[in-house]
């Protein structure tokens, strides 16, 4: 089987644009949150706000999902980015052996904001911090050493020198014209949610580019949004202690 290489991020991570430069390079098969689509839009959803009508699609589970994966590692070299928390009842050794593991996190400060902002009424359940740091511990101590951390703000004041570290630690070729492409991406193509709605900046875009660190005004937003962020803090905290530098 050839390398399934995960990229473990949390929402609003700037994930998707990391998953759009991974595939300008052309040499691996890559997928868009396959499990969450199976989380929030299989026959038998998973998500907390599940309401009785809304979309399901029929065969498709997790399950389903992760024979995909295999069958398509059986041709060539897979790339997945996804969220742990789809998957945290699948965890355990023999599952994630497939894996050439990498988490991508970020301030919560801004990924809860961003949220907010495009879901007022998200679940606590889908942020994703606890999962994202109980994954990062588990493979840390099955392998007896913690896998690659790379941090968002990291990520866009320095892409390349972040993305060479990544490939190399994933074990593939630094391709830099990967990092920019022609504006118009197409994020209905591989957005299974609501056609792409979450990444209309991505079209805009033409490649990773260095960016200053931003900064949330949390003050601005409900006492329940401000509170999840004080949970979510110190699971973030946790890995960014192993993040990569260069």
């Amino acid at each position: 089987m050839h390398p399934i290489i995960a990229l473990w991020a949390i929402p609003r991570s700037t994930s998707t644009a990391f998953e759009w430069m991974m595939r300008q390079r052309g040499d691996l098969d890559c997928l868009h949150e396959p499990f969450g689509e199976a989380w929030y839009q299989g026959e038998a959803p998973l998500w907390h706000r599940y309401k009785s009508g809304d979309k399901t699609t029929p065969g498709l589970t997790i399950e389903s999902t992760w024979q995909d994966i295999k069958r398509r590692a059986r041709k060539g070299p897979v790339f997945i980015k996804d969220f742990p928390h789809y998957i945290s009842h699948r965890w355990d050794e023999e599952f994630l052996s497939h894996f050439r593991h990498a988490f991508l996190i970020r301030d919560p400060a801004l990924t809860i904001t961003s949220i907010y902002d495009k879901w007022p009424d998200f679940d606590e359940g889908e942020v994703g911090f606890p999962e994202q740091r109980a994954l990062f511990d588990l493979i840390s101590a099955l392998k007896g050493e913690t896998p690659p951390v790379f941090d968002s703000g990291d990520l866009l004041e320095n892409p390349p020198a972040m993305v060479a570290a990544f490939c190399q630690a994933v074990g593939i070729p630094f391709m830099p014209d990967a990092l920019s492409w022609k504006p118009g991406a197409d994020t209905a193509l591989y957005s299974w949610w609501d056609g792409g709605s979450f990444h209309q900046n991505l079209k805009a875009s033409t490649g990773l580019v260095a960016q200053k660190r931003q900064y949330a005004d949390l003050q601005s937003t409900p006492a329940r949004v401000q509170q999840v962020h004080r949970r979510m803090k110190p699971h973030y905290e946790r890995l960014y202690q192993y993040r990569t530098t260069v």
